[in-house]
């Protein structure tokens, strides 16, 4: 036996493999740390809120007990000192007038993330497609401008940066509550500025109201209490493992996900098993393992799990805006997300896991070397993986130049951002094997010399246009 083991050590040497132990990696072990992450005790990790507070506080346990090195400004926490403001269901009060009848819109059924009170006696609603009221949208001076909301984070936001008109207040129907429907409560950053000589903006998800709006001739009566406004720590988490080699250990491969979810909603928490705990538990995983290691890669790893993903990938761009680590020496990104479930809605998937953006850089290449050792297919989806790209927090990353890509055992599934997607449907099995792939593939990228880099493809061109101002040397 010791005459085989020392062949064995001796034929690994000689291929130059730099094998990651597995056996620490458990479905019982990622089962474990599922199930807290995505209890009801957390409430669906909403941002901000007590339920996120606790999923930050295990993962920064999670990062100690492996041995990381805290990284942030408040030992493994890095903090964004915002502002909460918020009002009840009651501070908003929406009628209209149409017809001949008046709808009174229900509390809840109405939201405005704006601070100052409004009222409104009866005054004239002027119906608009979105791209008409950006453009032409005159005839709403002084009336209710009423548009369709648009399906993209921060349409509010952007009607009123693009607004040519001086409505006295925007309502944007959104029906399918795409924007915060009955939340009550919204985030302000105070890196972004207010934009000046705005309206307020309405949300309006009730159906019958909206349609009483998009008839001619509607007047609308309005009365919004001020909000009130309250300071919030928000945290993102990060621990390093430190790399061997002298000079390469200055530079960093960041492993990520987010750890928030939707909160409650309509009074039933969403607990977001596969989106995103499975993501964060992967990452918490891969740290433990790769941190038990007697042989550390040459650069170093971060391990970070970010806030406010669902919000709009807050967490990862305020990284961007305040890196831990110099961006100029972060050499690639690897984004987790849903990396739990196997009934992917196109069709069970196991032993493989996809990559947005798979063209956009050489990580792809490098990454499948991993995972054709461990038996894991990396492959790219013929829609999804351009589409997506820019849906996760791996973007945030991309736009400042740093090579940054997301991976996913499943794309869609039944309940994706609804209230089942809960703890037990996951494959703790495969989510053990994907997870042994990703902790060897990271290992393997942060012990190589070579970096990946942004390719020619024309979808990357811009991200590799800000790497090469980011990287002049590259």
């Amino acid at each position: 036996m010791r005459l085989y083991l020392s062949a064995l050590v001796l034929a690994l040497a000689a291929a130059g493999c730099a094998q990651v132990p597995t056996a620490t990696i458990t479905p019982d072990a990622l089962r474990t740390h599922v199930k807290y992450l995505a209890s009801d005790e957390l409430e669906g990790r909403g941002t901000p809120s007590r339920g996120q507070d606790l999923a930050t506080d295990y993962i920064a346990t999670q990062f100690r007990k492996a041995g990381l090195e805290p990284a942030g400004d408040d030992g493994y926490f890095q903090t964004a000192n915002w502002q909460y403001a918020e009002r009840k269901a009651g501070d908003v009060s929406l009628n209209i007038n149409a017809g001949g009848s008046t709808i009174a819109v229900p509390a809840g059924g109405a939201t405005g993330n704006f601070l100052d009170a409004v009222s409104l006696a009866s005054t004239p609603a002027v119906f608009m497609p979105w791209k008409e009221a950006l453009e032409n949208s005159e005839a709403a001076n002084g009336k209710v401008l009423v548009v369709p909301a648009a399906p993209v984070p921060g349409a509010a936001r952007q009607l009123q940066e693009k607004l040519k008109s001086k409505p006295a207040l925007v309502i944007m129907i959104d029906r399918e509550k795409r924007h915060g429907a009955g939340t009550g409560g919204w985030l302000i950053n105070p890196e972004q500025p207010v934009v000046k000589g705005a309206p307020p903006v309405l949300v309006l998800h009730a159906a019958d109201a909206a349609a009483a709006l998009e008839k001619s001739g509607a007047q609308v009566r309005v009365a919004v209490a001020a909000a009130s406004v309250r300071p919030v720590k928000l945290r993102n988490v990060v621990g390093v493992l430190r790399g061997s080699d002298p000079q390469l250990k200055n530079t960093y491969v960041l492993m990520t996900a987010h750890h928030d979810h939707v909160g409650i909603r309509d009074g039933e928490i969403y607990n977001g098993a596969n989106d995103d705990a499975s993501g964060v538990v992967s990452v918490i995983e891969a740290a433990n393992q790769l941190a038990s290691r007697k042989e550390r890669p040459r650069r170093s790893i971060v391990f970070m799990t970010f806030f406010g993903e669902e919000l709009g990938m807050l967490g990862s761009k305020y990284y961007a805006r305040h890196p831990v680590f110099p961006l100029k020496d972060t050499v690639v990104n690897i984004n987790l997300e849903q990396t739990g479930r196997t009934d992917d809605s196109e069709g069970k998937q196991e032993n493989s896991i996809a990559m947005t953006g798979y063209d956009f850089s050489t990580l792809g290449s490098m990454l499948k070397k991993s995972a054709d050792q461990t038996g894991i297919r990396l492959w790219k989806h013929a829609s999804f993986s351009d589409a997506f790209f820019s849906r996760a927090d791996n973007q945030s990353l991309a736009d400042v130049g740093v090579p940054a890509h997301t991976l996913s055992v499943a794309y869609g599934f039944s309940d994706y951002h609804g209230k089942d997607d809960t703890w037990d449907k996951l494959d703790y099995d495969n989510m053990a094997r994907v997870t042994r792939m990703l902790a060897q593939g990271v290992y393997d990228i942060a012990n190589d010399t070579a970096r990946p880099t942004w390719t020619d493809a024309p979808k990357a061109s811009g991200y590799a246009a800000k790497g090469r101002t980011l990287n002049p040397g590259q």
